[in-house]
């Protein structure tokens, strides 16, 4: 575009810039263009209006002093093109810079583009001597000429810097190494080197390498030369201005060279050596692991997943080849007119290995968007408009002209390939940080990384689900169910770790291999865990109940009982504390005790049998959704304030959604107002069913609520950490549930009345809280349900204990039909839901919550349904009995019944099952 101004401007044509921008804090304009380059500045921000309002073109207009007619406007937004072609200005809109220009060329009538295709004036940064290089390319070339020599840089390449030069009349490239301290094995350009040198000699397209200099006096580092392949570099791969045919051609002529460099013959080109034979895919994950633990500047959640998932899952290999390694459209440069590929580009990465690899890189922007900046993808264009093969076809078209069945574990190639990227793209910001890196793009891949790391989960999740499906269950052994009667021998406590008192010995992922039905197929060290909290529910819980029962009904219910918080030291001395923290959320298991979903199901529901073991063990909501929230998206700040009190058990917390007068089932109803002012945010809004806000204890409430009623609905609200003792905070009255009151945490109905957050308490930033209320659900979103079972056990347990001791009609309970057949059905319920509850939690683990969103929804409609109907038939059994707070039933079903809206209407969780259903399969 800049090289476009200067053509235009010496023509004679004037040139403007129309800018949305704003004001810095030194109240200068942000307007980051050599202003030089126009006529007339347009800035949004001086001018008080912005595009689209027709005002701000008019107001352009004017000061060059043209009609509409008269002028060209080019954008890369529609609605700002909309307003200016109604007005009647001639519009381009720019998806791709060079296509724009080639239009803007139509337009105007003469060439805007000069001198060598892709590339810049060298950046400051990546200067290189010419003196000392002009004199070592003579000496090369045998040139005497004493002309200049011109140098530029090619604006692709991230990693290697890459210099056109034209010297006499020899149009040449160099590919050097980056200054400064690289990672090891990194930037090997000798192998770049021999490999083009040898696959010259096989056929394969490449350009002519002349010399290899490792005499870093020349220019700094080392480096090599090879003649320039004119022709066309296709940067983006959706091919604009071709027919579909040429556009099919061209991605046809790539498969086939991919197909070409795979067939090379290594014995016979002298390769056999320039790589290891066999384990190629895990020697990469090694590799690859390693580069981003050299560049790492911040933990990105799924590179830690990725990094443990892909060593688990690794494929075998078939076969070894030359790899390219880098094996994509805009390394390949193609015939002006004919779609042949003239020539392949930097073998940085190329190797020995496994050639599936290459065919799944060459696949990375069949799913990209075509937005994204380093490399521009095709997943929101319409392929088959554009006669651009799908990635699926692609790989069948790679496998037919190789003689290959198709692969099963294409996912896990993927996964890889853009593990792979993510690992380049932290590198290249690493060196952005000093300078470093070639890439325009560079200080920018700090984002980009974990966006694509995110990318690369998604195909781990995809290869898990099919794992999954494929795998056989374990055998179930048999289940203990009474496990608040039995008395067991004394355990000695551990010591503790970090925030959870699980020894360190728990391992993470020793139960992933398959469906664990029964605690006693759990690993070693979880089943140990598992005995201990059973023995501790027995010996300490279950005979504590009556007299917390007693407390919560008493005068001084509303102040926590002292009973709990000597709980609460004894759990915590015995290693049964923060137990719900899953590994993924925590992968250094700094804050948790690591258990895969699946492992903690089973203590969860253990936890369950008792109304109180949950808190007295530090994994009761809503703190546990509070500090997953805070462990993935809390600063470092807001985690020394309000996770590590929660984390100890010195502080409880609330989180404020639901609202009176919308349907909060709908998060995007959501009214309560978080408005701007100054350094702070200020609350408006009135919130109920506010559980654990009445809690002494409760320091801080997680508030959701709109800071942007017109942005896109799910970027309208946002979460705020709020202080409890901020002014404004009203709690207007404790709700009831069936009567219970639920203290000393309670339900509150509570309006916030002009109160005032510093905006360094909002989480991740302002639009984010629908995100984070998805992400704050978490594994949580299932241990209502684990814990369901727990209630239901415990209820089939008493009413069992009942009706063997209570005779009626002339013979014990136990002996009437109808209660035989209500503990039959109860028990078949029971053991169908844990099953169901159970997968939920491995799929959960194995392929990620959105592979399990289908399990997650069903468990969710079931289990609160069925433990209503088993302990409804123990209260049955028991008469009026099981009405009274003399046992844990009645409070049980009130819970139950509470929870088909507390963890989102039964109508919700059916209407997605039915759509998941209907969407798959058909």
């Amino acid at each position: 575009m800049t090289e476009a101004i200067t053509q235009i401007r010496a023509k004679g044509l004037q040139t403007a810039v129309l800018s949305n921008n704003f004001y810095l804090p030194n109240q200068k304009s942000f307007l980051p263009l050599d202003r030089k380059q126009f006529d007339v500045i347009v800035e949004s921000c001086m001018e008080g209006i912005c595009k689209p309002d027709p005002r701000i073109y008019k107001l352009c207009l004017e000061r060059l002093g043209l009609q509409p007619s008269e002028s060209i406007f080019l954008d890369d937004l529609g609605p700002n093109l909309k307003e200016a072609a109604r007005l009647g200005i001639h519009t381009i809109k720019v998806n791709d810079p060079e296509t724009a220009v080639k239009e803007l060329e139509a337009l105007l009538g003469f060439t805007l583009r000069v001198g060598v295709p892709n590339t810049r004036p060298v950046k400051k940064t990546m200067e290189i001597p010419k003196d000392s290089l002009q004199k070592y390319l003579k000496d090369l070339l045998g040139i005497q000429t004493t002309g200049p020599l011109e140098l530029l840089q090619f604006d692709h390449g991230q990693s290697n810097p890459t210099y056109y030069i034209r010297l006499a009349n020899r149009d040449l490239v160099l590919r050097k190494k980056p200054p400064g301290t690289l990672l090891p094995s990194a930037h090997a350009i000798e192998r770049e080197f021999r490999i083009m040198k040898a696959l010259a000699n096989a056929g394969v397209p490449v350009p002519n390498v002349l010399d290899l200099c490792e005499d870093s006096s020349v220019i700094g580092t080392p480096f090599y030369v090879m003649e320039y392949c004119p022709g066309l570099i296709y940067k983006d791969p959706s091919l604009p201005g071709l027919e579909p045919s040429h556009r099919r051609a061209i991605y046809t002529a790539m498969n086939t060279v991919l197909c070409k460099i795979h067939s090379v013959d290594l014995q016979a080109v002298g390769l056999e050596d320039y790589g290891k034979q066999g384990d190629y895919i895990p020697r990469q994950v090694r590799t690859w692991v390693k580069q981003y633990r050299a560049s790492e500047t911040s933990t990105i959640p799924a590179m830690e997943r990725l990094i443990e998932w892909l060593p688990l899952h690794l494929p075998r290999q078939q076969r070894t080849t030359v790899v390219h390694g880098d094996f994509r459209l805009d390394n390949l440069v193609f015939h002006p007119e004919e779609p042949e590929v003239l020539a392949v580009l930097d073998w940085e990465l190329s190797t020995l290995g496994d050639p599936l690899a290459d065919v799944a890189y060459s696949c990375l922007a069949h799913y990209l968007p075509s937005s994204f900046p380093v490399l521009r993808g095709i997943n929101d264009c319409d392929l088959t408009q554009l006669g651009i093969p799908a990635a699926e076809e692609y790989f069948r078209m790679y496998c037919l002209q190789m003689g290959l069945p198709p692969t099963e574990n294409w996912n896990f190639y993927m996964a890889f390939s853009f593990f792979r990227v993510a690992a380049i793209l932290q590198g290249v910001y690493k060196r952005s940080l000093t300078g470093q890196a070639s890439s325009t793009y560079a200080e920018q891949t700090g984002k980009l990384t974990e966006f694509v790391s995110n990318l690369a989960w998604d195909f781990a999740v995809k290869e898990g689900f099919r794992v999954f499906k494929e795998m056989p269950f374990t055998n179930p052994l048999t289940r203990s169910y009474h496990t608040w009667a039995r008395p067991q021998s004394q355990w000695c406590p551990t010591g503790s770790r970090s925030y959870s008192s699980v020894p360190e010995a728990s391992p993470a992922h020793t139960s992933r291999g398959g469906l664990v039905i029964s605690p006693e197929s759990l690993s070693p060290p979880v089943r140990e865990l598992y005995h201990r909290l059973k023995h501790f529910m027995e010996q300490r819980v279950y005979p504590a109940e009556p007299e917390l029962q007693s407390h919560q009904a008493s005068a001084a219910r509303w102040s926590p009982s002292p009973l709990i918080e000597d709980l609460k030291e004894k759990a915590k001395a015995e290693g049964l504390w923060n137990l719900f923290l899953p590994l993924e959320a925590d992968p250094e298991k700094k804050y948790g005790a690591g258990l895969t979903n699946m492992e903690y199901a089973h203590l969860c529901e253990l936890m369950g049998t008792s109304l109180y073991a949950p808190e007295v063990c530090n994994c009761s909501a809503p703190d546990t959704g509070n500090m997953e929230l805070l462990v993935r998206y809390g600063t470092e700040a807001q985690k020394a304030r309000w996770l590590i009190p929660l984390l100890e058990g010195k502080a409880r917390s609330c989180f404020a959604m639901t609202e009176p007068q919308v349907a909060s089932s709908d998060a995007t109803n959501i009214e309560a107002s978080i408005r701007e002012e100054d350094s702070f945010y200020v609350i408006n809004g009135h919130k109920w069913w506010i559980t654990g806000i009445l809690d002494p204890r409760c320091q801080l409430c997680v508030f959701m609520g709109k800071t942007d009623p017109h942005a896109l609905r799910h970027r309208q609200q946002s979460v705020l950490l709020v202080p409890m003792d901020t002014p404004g905070i009203k709690i207007i009255r404790p709700l009831t549930v069936y009567g219970l009151e639920d203290a000393p945490g309670g339900h509150g109905e509570v309006r916030f009345e002009h109160v005032r957050v510093p905006k360094e308490n909002m989480v991740l930033g302002p639009g984010r809280g629908f995100e984070i209320a998805q992400g704050r659900l978490g594994p949580g979103r299932i241990h209502h349900c684990m814990r369901l079972i727990g209630f239901s056990e415990r209820a089939l347990a008493l009413m069992k204990a009942r009706v063997k001791s209570r005779v009626a009609f002339g013979k014990p309970l136990v002996e009437q039909g109808t209660v035989l057949a209500d503990i039959a059905q109860s028990r078949v319920e029971i053991e169908q839901a844990r099953l169901l509850v159970l997968r939920a939690a491995h799929l959960m683990d194995l392929a990620g919550n959105k592979a399990a969103a289908l399990d997650i929804a069903m468990i969710k409609m079931v289990a609160p349904s069925m433990a209503s109907r088993v302990i409804d038939r123990a209260i049955q059994a028991f008469g009026a009995a099981g009405l009274s707070s003399d046992y844990p039933l009645a409070q049980f079903f009130t819970w139950a019944r509470a929870l088909r809206f507390a963890d989102g209407p039964d109508e919700v969780h059916r209407a997605t099952v039915a759509k998941l259903e209907l969407k798959h399969r058909i």
